[in-house]
This record gives structure tokens, C-alpha cells and sequence, in this order.
């Protein structure tokens, strides 16, 4: 009998384990920083930071916070006053219509504010409604939060003026939610004496039994010298007093993810807590950048505090937000530039201008221009190895090919140029070729193959065989402080480039 019993506990135990399944951070793999997260009903939309790439802030669609499909830029066209530095953005959701509340560089002073958009159907993309928060020389990383009836919105300020204190600050927002309609208030002030040092910013507030939370980050975000931690704050109202929790850090790195932080707080149907957030892979560190983590927070009943389910560092793997999740794997990408024109995972460099890109039988007609760089449209790296390949179909009059692309005057890539395979380096503007070979034939596919996102070997496929051209590079100078190197193709000189496919491939 007693084995009988036994049996039965294992069996179902058994069948209770199998049934929650867990998945593997990054939820959203390469760059995606200071993610945002909203629930509208049963379906979660996420945007992040897209820096110096178009068209700005990255958006993603999710059913269970683990499989995410993208959708596309927050806009089709970069809004009129932005000149750059399209970070931070905030979705927030009120009465049919969204708000999208982001940080971007002004073109007539380079100050960076904080703009407000709207829509109300975020799959076609957002209106621009102008400056919403303009505060001294820099406003960043707006949160907006209902409390008590009234929306707020809540910003970083005095970030890029160095002596000078790092501050949340807030205000009351109108009824329409465009413009400010109150004075400006403190909310918290940097600790210059602890893991605060650096800096206080990517603010998420959110109400529970009682207590206005801020979950916040903390020190430099970026780069390869970071040290971002996230930490928490609580008050019985919006303007304060904040109390600091005695515990912080609430999470910082370690030798599987450093520099966690600037997320946001998202609940699901069923009243659990996930916070959405970024952080690089130790592993390949900058390389492909800052990506979409995920872990679940939980309540201490005895303190009110919260805390992360599993720890102070970012979990590996967790249990899903939903009993049945399958996390599904990295598809490959191809794109075959049919007649319904690009994927919308092209990308391409903000400050220069926006590639002239046909899509016609089953061929990319890309023209270039006579930058360093040329003309250039790029996909987000989402795995440290991987394989990208073009195809030539056929002779090009400029230079035509594939290249690994950190800004508009630095990268490596292999083109056709003149009847010769060109491996070249462009660095700060100056254009060296590094080893050359004649082209045998049409068509041509131009390939190029990366490890541990930092090495990386150009060559040409011919019969399924990979033939190297010239030594393999190391990548280091083309990730920035605020983002990695994009792969793509590249056109330059006033010429026209023809591809017949593009295919990336993660190892």
C-alpha cells in the first residue's frame, strides 16, 4: 500500500514538473535596451533603445513574455525635431489610446529631451506630438505612473552635467496626457558615497498594498567599463518621502551577465510580476550589446520589500510566466527581396542618409553614395557565431559586398570592385584594402563568418566550400559605448548594387 502511494506522489509530481516548462534568458536576444513593457488584455508589446539605427526604438509582440515576434520601428519616419540618440523609450497604455514617452537628441541645440507620440493601433506606428519634458541641458528616461487619480511622468535630469546632482524628478501630466500640468518635483537623489555613485536613472514606479515602488538602476550602463546595478525605493506617495530599501543592490552582475538594469515592471493575468530588463552576456561582452532579459519578482509579506525569485544576479533559467510556454529557437534569417519590398529588420545609420533600397524580381537594387562607408543597411547580430551570405547575381558598376558596420567612418566588409574581391578596413574615414583576388564568375556569394561576436573571417562560397580571403580580424574598435556593429550589405560610390538573397545564420 505503501508503495502504491508512492508511486501515485511520483506520478503526479512527475506530471506537475513536466507541465511547467522554463526558459533561458536572453527573452529577447542582441541589443535591446532599456527595455519597456506593457499588457494590454492577453497580449505584451516591448520597446527599447535603438540608439544611432532607424527607423527608432525596436518593437516586439508577446503572448508570454518569452517569444517575441518583431514588428517593426515605434515610427516609420523620425520625428521632425530628432536629430539621434533615440533611446529609452516608454509605452504606456490609457482609455484605446497608446503613448509612447522617449528620449531623443534636438537637431537645433543636440540637447537630448524627452518626446510624446500616440497611436491607436501600435502595429501601424505612432504620430509624433513634439516635446513633452525640455529640463536644463537633459531630460532623459521617462516613466509615467497613475497614482491617486493623476497620471505623472517622471524623468532623469542633470545626467550629462558632471558635478552636478542626479536626480528623479516628476510632474503632474494633463488629462491628454501631452504636455506637463504641474511644476516639477524631486522623487530620489543619487547616493554619491554608494553603488549610486554614478548616477540614478531608468525609473519604473508601480502602486502595491499601499507603498509607490520605484525599481531603479544605478552607475554607468554601458560599455565595457559598467557597473550597473538595480536597486528599489518605496513611499506612501508619488512626491515622497523615499525611503531607499537597506538592501540594495536588488540585482547586479556576475560572470554570466554583467550590468543588469533599466527595465520595467510588467503583472500578468494571474498576478505574478516580471521585470523586463537589460544586460550583456559576459561572454561576448559588448559585442551584441545590451539584451532582453527576464525574471520574476516576489514579495516578502513580513516587510512589504520585494525581491528577485531567484537572486541577486540574473537568472540563466526560470520558470515561465505561463504553465504551457515552449521557448522556441533563433529562426534563421533569409530575406529573397521579393516584389512586397524589404523585411522590416533592416536597419540602416541615422546620421547618414536613409539608403534608396528597391525590392523588384526577386533583386535588391541598392544605390550607393561616396561616404567612407558608402550606402549601407544592416541586421542586429542576436548570436555571438553566425554566418552571413549574400548573393551577387551579377557584375556592379560601384563597390558592392558585405561588411560588419560600427559607424559611418568605421568598419570591415568584402566587395566587388573593378573585377576584384576587396577585403577592406575603413577606419575614422580612411579606407584600406586589405587583400584582393579577381572574381572567376557570376553569381557570387560573398560571405562572412563571426566567433564569439569578436573574430570574424570574409571569403566567398563556392559549391558549399568556404574560401577565405585574407586573416581573420578582430572587431574590437567597432562597438560603441551605447551599441554593437551591425552585419549587412553595403554599396559605395554613385552606382547601383543588384542582390538576389541575403541569408544569417546563427551557430
Amino acid at each position: 500500500m505503501k508503495i502504491y502511494r508512492f508511486l501515485l506522489i511520483w506520478i503526479y509530481v512527475s506530471i506537475s514538473l513536466s507541465a511547467q516548462q522554463t526558459y533561458r534568458n536572453p527573452v529577447i536576444a542582441g541589443d535591446f535596451p532599456d527595455p519597456s513593457v506593457i499588457r494590454v488584455g492577453d497580449t505584451y508589446f516591448a520597446a527599447a533603445t535603438s540608439s544611432e539605427w532607424a527607423p527608432p526604438y525596436r518593437l516586439y509582440e508577446s503572448k508570454d513574455l518569452v517569444n517575441w515576434q518583431y514588428l517593426g520601428g515605434l515610427f516609420k519616419d523620425m520625428p521632425s525635431w530628432t536629430m539621434g540618440s533615440y533611446w529609452a523609450p516608454e509605452l504606456y497604455y490609457h482609455d484605446g489610446t497608446y503613448f509612447v514617452y522617449y528620449t531623443a537628441r534636438r537637431k537645433s541645440d543636440r540637447k537630448s529631451f524627452i518626446g510624446v507620440a500616440t497611436t491607436r493601433n501600435i502595429r501601424e506606428g505612432f504620430t509624433d506630438r513634439g516635446v513633452i519634458v525640455e529640463w536644463t541641458n537633459e531630460a532623459i528616461d521617462a516613466f509615467v505612473v497613475e497614482s491617486n487619480g493623476e497620471r505623472y511622468i517622471t524623468w532623469k535630469a542633470y545626467g550629462l552635467d558632471r558635478g552636478k546632482t542626479i536626480e528623479i524628478l516628476g510632474a503632474k501630466l494633463s488629462e491628454d496626457g501631452l504636455k506637463l500640468a504641474g511644476e516639477a518635483f524631486t522623487l530620489l537623489v543619487a547616493d554619491r558615497e554608494n553603488w549610486e555613485a554614478g548616477g540614478i536613472e531608468g525609473q519604473c514606479l508601480f502602486e502595491h498594498d499601499g507603498y509607490i515602488y520605484m525599481l531603479y538602476s544605478g552607475n554607468a550602463c554601458c560599455g565595457r567599463n559598467c557597473n550597473y546595478q538595480i536597486g528599489v525605493a518605496r513611499a506612501h506617495s508619488i512626491e515622497g518621502p523615499w525611503e531607499k530599501y537597506a538592501g540594495n543592490p536588488l540585482m547586479y552582475g556576475d560572470d554570466r551577465f554583467r550590468c543588469p538594469g533599466h527595465g520595467t515592471l510588467v503583472e500578468t493575468p494571474d498576478n505574478r510580476y516580471f521585470y523586463l530588463y537589460h544586460a550583456y552576456d559576459a561572454a561576448v561582452d559588448v559585442y551584441l550589446g545590451r539584451q532582453g532579459m527576464l525574471d520574476e519578482i516576489v514579495w516578502d509579506k513580513a516587510t512589504g520589500w520585494l525581491s528577485f525569485r531567484y537572486g541577486k544576479t540574473p537568472s540563466l533559467q526560470a520558470e515561465t510566466p505561463v504553465s504551457t510556454t515552449v521557448q522556441q529557437p533563433l529562426p534563421a534569417f533569409t530575406d529573397p527581396f521579393s516584389a512586397s519590398g524589404l523585411r522590416k529588420e533592416w536597419t540602416w545609420d541615422v546620421s547618414q542618409p536613409k539608403p534608396s533600397a528597391t525590392c523588384a524580381g526577386n533583386r535588391l537594387i541598392l544605390r550607393g553614395n561616396d561616404t567612407p562607408m558608402g550606402s549601407f543597411l544592416g541586421l542586429r547580430p542576436q548570436k555571438a557565431n553566425y554566418t552571413f551570405v549574400a548573393e551577387l547575381p551579377e557584375s556592379n558598376n560601384g563597390s558592392a559586398g558585405v561588411c560588419i558596420y560600427g559607424t559611418s567612418e568605421n568598419g570591415i566588409g568584402l566587395s566587388v570592385e573593378n573585377g576584384n574581391i576587396e577585403l577592406w578596413q575603413v577606419k575614422q574615414g580612411v579606407r584600406t584594402v586589405l587583400a584582393s583576388r579577381p572574381v572567376e564568375s557570376y553569381p557570387l556569394s560573398l560571405c562572412l563568418k563571426t566567433q564569439f561576436g569578436q573574430y570574424c573571417r570574409f571569403g566567398i562560397l563556392k559549391d558549399n566550400d568556404f574560401q577565405p580571403v585574407g586573416q581573420v580580424i578582430m572587431l574590437n574598435e567597432l562597438p560603441q559605448w551605447d551599441r554593437p556593429a551591425l552585419v549587412g550589405l553595403q554599396v559605395r560610390g554613385e552606382a547601383e548594387g543588384v542582390f538576389s538573397g541575403v541569408s544569417l545564420v546563427w551557430e
